[in-house]
């Protein structure tokens, strides 16, 4: 699964976790890309302790056996930490889904937990880079859901995506225990709090935020790439 930030990504996480034929890894490369970039971000420290810094030793587990017995193997990949210099031929081998949200929504969500985002930071550039290059690839764009339509209707959302990768819907998805999953990465502590205390998706989506004047030009280089790739979306009925 290939999101940006603050795009519904630990909840669909937390939805495939409760499977009963899943495991989840949440954010593989987030040590990695913080080693090799040298980023200050919430919670830097605990991350690069916890994590796998070595980019090839994590590629060898996200194509490795599925963890814990299981035959899916749902992995939370944020696209800005796919940086230059990190292989990307790995992704040839998986099911390359993509997780998309409005940028003003996106932006607005992020800027309350770490300020003054940039284009980058976002990983809308990044994600319609990947996109292209599976598209290339297999010759057709791969399953794109936006987070509207998960909001205003999980089950509907989550069936129509289990469909367009072979997987039957369970009903298991739709909720999970409040408090978090065990395969949280350390950095939840900062970003999950109000996952942690759902039970479930929220609520449709109200109209969107407004987006600040400082951060209008980060809104309106992420639009493009954000259009382009919700004209492929899975559009529930």
């Amino acid at each position: 699964m290939w999101s940006g930030p603050r795009n519904l990504s630990t909840a669909m996480m937390y939805a495939f976790a409760q499977r009963s034929d899943c495991a989840v890894w949440d954010e593989p490369f987030y040590a990695a890309y913080l080693q090799a970039t040298g980023l200050d971000h919430p919670m830097r420290d605990a991350i690069l302790a916890a994590g796998m810094r070595d980019p090839e030793a994590v590629i060898r587990a996200c194509t490795g056996p599925v963890p814990n017995g299981k035959t899916v193997f749902y992995q939370k990949h944020m696209t800005q930490h796919m940086i230059p210099g990190f292989d990307r031929g790995w992704i040839d081998g998986l099911t390359n889904v993509f997780l998309i949200r409005d940028p003003a929504r996106v932006i607005a969500s992020y800027a309350a937990k770490r300020e003054n985002p940039t284009l980058d930071d976002i990983g809308f550039r990044q994600q319609a880079e990947l996109f292209d290059a599976v598209c290339q690839r297999n010759g057709t764009a791969p399953p794109v859901l936006d987070s509207v339509d998960i909001r205003a209707d999980p089950g509907a959302a989550l069936a129509l995506l289990c469909d367009a990768i072979g997987l039957d819907f369970q009903e298991a998805m739709l909720t999970w225990p409040a408090g978090g999953n065990a395969a949280d990465g350390v950095w939840a502590a900062h970003w999950y709090g109000a996952v942690w205390r759902s039970t479930g998706f929220a609520d449709p989506e109200g109209p969107l935020p407004t987006v600040a004047d400082a951060l209008r030009d980060v809104h309106d280089a992420a639009q493009p790439h954000y259009q382009r790739m919700l004209a492929h979306a899975l559009r529930p009925a």
